[in-house]
């Protein structure tokens, strides 16, 4: 099956390449910027050797729908998107830090919890929780953005704030918009069935100072989501919640022996596994949007991804 791994393109205009752990952003004039979602896999920051069928499709067409349904709330950077795996829009000075919000007590925040920590990024955790738990109120807990190869780190508010790494006034809109973009969020998914548990976001500048959304909002990628059907009794029974996210390749990796550390060797993915993997994303494009995933043609993604560009930029 053909995915897409790395590109080289070059568009009219083009001025600069940076690669990202999925996505590939080109700098274009006109203070434009050209981002392909490619088939790569990261898990726990690193990125697997072979490419998931369809991902970046997926992963970009939920992002866009996404902006769309959002964009009445927070602005966001997007302006086009030519091909399925591709988005343009303004060029942006992206914030140095992630905010992630978490609704429920799961992944990360339940592992640091379960090691008896109370606080995460300068942020209570209630006593007497269980894993999957809904915290009284979403907690934002931000997250510094890690080079490629590197771990992105908890951090507080306040040394944000402290060591300058976002000004206080663009602090107070970025968590305005995090929480109204995780409501909004979370509207979505109920109606679809589905509990958004915890997302990230990421913001940027404009050159004309306007903070808006940039890259991707709502996926599989970034975003943990619980089946709604069943959650209470799951969790009054103690067991593990239905859940539609990456976790499936995290739990795949940890029960091989995998979770980034140093000294260990991400484990052979079969082309069997990987089929699967792929459906799986197509089963969370599909339960996410509500739509049907159509496969786009990649029997040359490369040209046809250069085509469309190429028709959009003329």
């Amino acid at each position: 099956m053909n995915t897409i791994i790395d590109t080289n393109f070059n568009f009219p205009g083009q001025k600069d390449l940076y690669k990202g752990k999925v996505r590939e952003v080109y700098t274009l004039d006109n203070d434009l910027l050209l981002m392909v979602a490619t088939d790569r896999l990261s898990a726990f920051d690193v990125v697997m050797p072979k490419g998931i069928p369809y991902k970046g499709q997926i992963l970009n067409q939920i992002a866009t729908k996404m902006m769309k349904d959002t964009e009445d709330l927070v602005p966001n950077w997007l302006v086009a998107t030519p091909d399925p795996n591709v988005a343009i829009g303004k060029r942006c000075e992206p914030f140095k830090v992630e905010m992630v919000i978490r609704g429920y007590m799961s992944g990360h925040a339940a592992r640091e919890y379960k090691a008896g920590k109370r606080m995460l990024c300068g942020v209570p955790m209630p006593e007497g929780m269980k894993e999957n738990d809904a915290f009284p109120t979403p907690i934002i807990t931000p997250a510094t953005k890690a080079e490629m190869g590197d771990h992105d780190e908890d951090i507080s508010r306040e040394d944000i704030l402290k060591k300058g790494i976002v000004s206080e006034a663009d602090y107070v809109v970025l968590e305005d918009y995090t929480r109204k973009l995780f409501q909004r969020g979370s509207e979505i998914a109920a109606s679809r069935g589905l509990i958004l548990v915890d997302t990230k976001y990421e913001f940027g500048k404009t050159a004309d100072g306007e903070i808006v959304l940039i890259d991707e909002i709502h996926t599989p990628d970034s975003s943990r989501y619980f089946y709604a059907e069943g959650y209470e009794e799951r969790q009054a029974r103690g067991e593990a919640q239905k859940q539609l996210s990456k976790e499936f390749v995290r739990q795949w990796l940890i029960s091989n022996n995998f979770q980034g550390l140093e000294g260990q060797t991400v484990p052979e993915m079969s082309d069997e596994y990987i089929a699967t993997v792929s459906d799986r994303y197509i089963e969370l494009y599909e339960n996410i949007t509500g739509e049907a995933f159509a496969k786009a043609d990649v029997s040359n993604i490369e040209v046809r991804i250069e085509q469309n560009v190429l028709n959009y930029l003329e």
